[in-house]
């Protein structure tokens, strides 16, 4: 079995309803998102999937929430955007976005600052 991993970012801001306390109030992060891809195999190259091909489909999910408020989004309309309910959403976009490639999502690690972050793995 192949892991790849890839990092990118962007910039939200967001607030957590019923959170009592500071990240109660509007706030941003520049989140640091990692995506880990499984395969079995490698294509006749030698190559799991193209990095650049992984990034470019990380990229246009992540495009949706970058300088966005998120919890204007629909996907937060009845759940708070935490670094947890994002992992989860970017993980089943990615899930979607891969399917038919030969790969298939290990897990999502989303980080809100340089010593916080929250990842998903179904299971």
């Amino acid at each position: 079995m192949y892991e790849l991993a890839i990092t990118r970012r962007f910039a939200a801001a967001h607030q957590l309803r019923e959170y009592r306390g500071k990240c109660e109030n509007i706030h941003g992060h520049t989140f640091r998102v990692e995506v880990k891809v499984r395969a079995r195999k490698l294509n006749r190259i030698g190559l799991a999937i193209d990095f650049r091909e992984l990034k470019e489909i990380t990229d246009r999910i992540l495009a949706g929430y970058d300088h966005q408020l998120l919890n204007e989004l629909p996907e937060f309309s009845r759940r708070n955007p935490s670094s947890e309910n994002l992992a989860r959403f970017i993980y089943q976009r990615m899930q979607a976005e891969l399917r038919g490639t030969g790969v298939t999502m290990s897990e999502v690690t989303v980080w809100e600052s340089e010593d916080s972050a929250a990842t998903y793995r179904p299971g």
